[in-house]
């Protein structure tokens, strides 16, 4: 399932935040959205969550129309991590299991709970399993939120600044959980990251954002130093390494 907005606008008490801005995503890789702080790039995942209204324009998934989809409709097809996870006495698996709710028509079953554990092994969480939320360290609340995002099943995950508060390696672990079921289950991942070298090593597709318009959109090509240059008003260089592109300030 692709995901398509159409002359999207978003303000804020009459504060422009997003102004017409057009784009087509689709399945099967990772779309990074790119920019300063306050370039509209949680904004764009609320609104692509459902959890905003645009003021003006349309979001497609496929060919139906996000504004026309019931709660649970879109619960099934769109699951979102936001930056900061809410902690709680919930354990890990029944926090877990609240993720089968939009597929659930009573209690939760034998099969949802198969789902859940299949999951916790797949990303090597079963330890944590019976753990409170409260007692999990920044990388296994973070590992844990993604993997709740992934027991819904759906067809579009988004994701808001999910590396932020991690260290180096659970940054990696992290991204490379999200690339791995990306391509498995072809989702269509839209990611929002400050670090423009994360981006590059595990991102295909960038969208770029500034002053409320979209910079440029497209693969590797559009990462230039002129437009990332022109991004975060820093005047940067590109190194060329053997697997990726590494960006410095000049």
């Amino acid at each position: 399932m692709g995901v398509k907005f159409k002359d999207l606008s978003f303000d804020y008490g009459g504060r422009p935040v997003l102004e017409k801005i057009s784009c087509q995503l689709t399945a099967g890789r990772i779309h990074a959205v790119l920019g300063v702080n306050g370039a509209g790039k949680s904004t764009l995942i609320k609104l692509l969550a459902g959890f905003l209204k645009p003021v003006g324009g349309s979001i497609f998934l496929d060919d139906n129309n996000l504004n026309e989809l019931s709660l649970n409709q879109i619960a099934k097809r769109i699951a979102y991590v936001p930056q900061q996870q809410q902690l709680s006495d919930l354990t890990v698996s029944d926090y877990l299991l609240l993720g089968r709710k939009p597929h659930q028509r009573w209690l939760n079953g034998s099969a949802d709970e198969a789902i859940v554990f299949a999951i916790l092994e797949k990303l090597h969480l079963n330890h944590l399993a019976l753990r409170p939320l409260h007692k999990l360290s920044g990388g296994e609340l973070q590992k844990t939120a993604l993997a709740r995002a992934l027991v819904q099943e759906p067809e579009i995950l988004l994701l808001d600044e999910p590396t932020s508060s991690l260290d180096l390696k659970n940054q990696h672990e992290v991204m490379e959980i999200i690339v791995r079921e990306t391509t498995t289950r072809n989702l269509t991942t839209i990611i929002t990251l400050h670090d423009v070298n994360l981006a590059l090593r595990f991102a295909k597709s960038f969208l770029l954002m500034k002053e409320r318009k979209i910079l440029a959109f497209g693969g590797l090509e559009v990462m230039t130093q002129k437009h990332l240059s022109e991004l975060y008003e820093i005047k940067v260089q590109l190194h060329n390494l053997e697997k990726s592109v590494l960006v410095t300030p000049e």
